[in-house]
């Protein structure tokens, strides 16, 4: 089975950082892997994007042209995209900073969650990415949640080790909201 998402928020809330986490979980399984990330050329602030396939089969491209699931964490980055998604695809939004208005979509399974909010109560308003993947990763499925928490140590340098604890927390948190009904 093959599961592809696009992730697309601006830098710094750790869109590439999810993704590169995502790809080293489906290695840790055994699965072929493709992890294509994009970003503006600012540091901070600017678009970022990736794209990220985890298959039982081969892989023949990494570009996903209508994915069947998204992660979305700002509201520039949900009026540019949206519409790319095909129907009936999950979609998470990050309801701190996204309104739907005219774009919102009824053919989506989507998740809205206040992810900024949800962050800061667990102490650290960067856990927003972790809760993302870890909705992400209990309802697609693409990889067990266990293989996402071991690649932590893979894609945090040594130096942020001692986090690995708060950002499975983080994970936790957003499978939970999966999880609940």
């Amino acid at each position: 089975m093959t599961h592809d998402v696009f992730m697309t928020g601006f830098g710094g809330q750790g869109v590439l950082m999810i993704g590169n986490l995502l790809a080293y979980a489906g290695i840790l399984e055994g699965k072929n892997v493709s992890y294509y990330p994009s970003y503006g050329v600012e540091k901070r602030g600017g678009a970022a994007n990736c794209m990220v396939m985890v298959s039982d089969a081969e892989i023949g491209s990494p570009v996903i042209g209508a994915p069947s699931a998204g992660i979305i964490l700002n509201q520039a980055s949900y009026d540019l995209n949206i519409a790319r998604f095909k129907p009936g695809a999950f979609c998470l939004l990050n309801s701190s900073l996204i309104d739907e208005g005219a774009l919102k979509r009824d053919d989506l399974a989507t998740v809205r969650l206040p992810l900024n909010e949800m962050a800061l109560e667990l102490g650290d308003a960067r856990l927003l990415n972790m809760i993302a993947v870890g909705c992400y990763a209990a309802s697609c499925q693409s990889v067990s949640l266990d293989a996402l928490k071991g690649a932590l140590k893979k894609v945090l340098p040594e130096r942020n080790h001692r986090f690995i604890p708060l950002n499975i927390q983080a994970i936790d948190l957003g499978a939970a909201q999966i999880n609940k009904g």
